[in-house]
């Protein structure tokens, strides 16, 4: 494994981190199972990687309880991320909530399913435009000084607002959407995004001596040779149906036939090559995925190579169908 060290924190993080969205469940993910679940999470940390994230709203609980019992005797291997401020009601109705009193409750609730005592990296998971960032800020510094998180990220923030939440305590990095086909995205799942990472994000924050974490680094698996998003949370993904779809496969396929290699490795590589991304956010939901995934290792991508990547995505996306 290969780790890559920034100004913001002391550990060393491995280039490739694991995500744990497919972890949620069969009604999210169809593909899950419990055993291949463990499985994953155990040969990534024999693997080297260091970088586990997952979030309380994945399966509304169920993705942290299965990182929780996994790592058991194994946390002083994992860096280990999580989120808040996408709380549920009794109906499973999620909403925006940063305020002070639900950042204290979902703390609790996280280290609870974890089965740990503190997290390493506590990340706001999308904006709360109802409440004050000071008000949200000075509580998560108050669980930095409680010793119930020991670093602050955030997550699909613009630059303007991690400024002024950057005047209130520090934050040592920023996950966002961003693979080799979405450079800048500008919405995910239909959701407005008030960032454009590889035109500015990217520069801000190597600026700052913070690093920043690629959510959807395979494109929810397009980037790893899928074809059809039919079932679970990818059928919300407007940019992987239809006339859009069909856009990104003959992208994908011209990108695989410049470099010669898997698109998927390419992929992966294209995010390990820039110097302020950290861990690479990669899921997988059979131990199969993780091993293709770790194959990325086995060689490296110079500027040349990335320098013809990007010019052919941007040729290939001047006329991409409006998604």
């Amino acid at each position: 494994m290969n780790y890559k060290s920034f100004n913001a924190i002391e550990e060393k993080l491995s280039v490739l981190g694991l995500g744990t969205w497919q972890f949620s469940g069969v009604k999210d993910w169809s593909r899950f199972n419990q055993q291949e679940a463990t499985k994953i999470i155990h040969s990534a940390i024999d693997a080297g990687i260091n970088f586990i994230d997952t979030a309380p709203v994945y399966g509304l609980g169920h993705a942290e309880k299965v990182v929780g019992e996994t790592i058991k005797g194994k946390r002083d291997q994992v860096f280990l991320a999580t989120k808040v401020g996408l709380p549920w009601d009794e109906n499973k109705n999620v909403r925006n909530d940063l305020t002070k009193s639900n950042i204290f409750k979902e703390i609790d609730d996280s280290l609870t399913r974890l089965q740990v005592d503190y997290v390493d990296l506590y990340q706001i998971h999308w904006p709360d435009p109802n409440t004050d960032i000071r008000e949200s800020m000075e509580a998560l510094a108050q669980l930095k000084e409680q010793g119930k998180v020991r670093y602050i990220g955030v997550s699909n923030f613009s630059i303007d607002l991690m400024k002024q939440a950057m005047e209130i305590t520090d934050i040592v990095s920023h996950q966002g959407l961003y693979n080799v086909m979405e450079p800048n995205a500008n919405s995910y799942h239909g959701i407005p995004l008030e960032y454009e990472v590889k035109n500015s994000l990217l520069s801000f924050l190597n600026g700052n001596g913070q690093f920043f974490l690629p959510y959807s680094p395979l494109m929810q698996g397009l980037l790893a040779g899928q074809t059809s998003f039919d079932k679970g949370v990818t059928v919300h993904n407007t940019k992987l149906q239809g006339e859009s779809l069909q856009h990104h496969i003959v992208a994908a396929k011209e990108i695989e036939s410049l470099v010669g290699k898997p698109i998927q490795e390419i992929a992966l590589n294209w995010l390990i090559a820039q110097d302020a991304v950290g861990p690479v956010i990669a899921g997988a939901t059979e131990l199969a995925h993780l091993e293709s995934n770790l194959s990325c290792l086995k060689w490296e991508m110079d500027g040349k190579m990335m320098n013809e990547i990007n010019r052919i995505v941007e040729a290939l996306t001047v006329n991409a169908p409006s998604s």
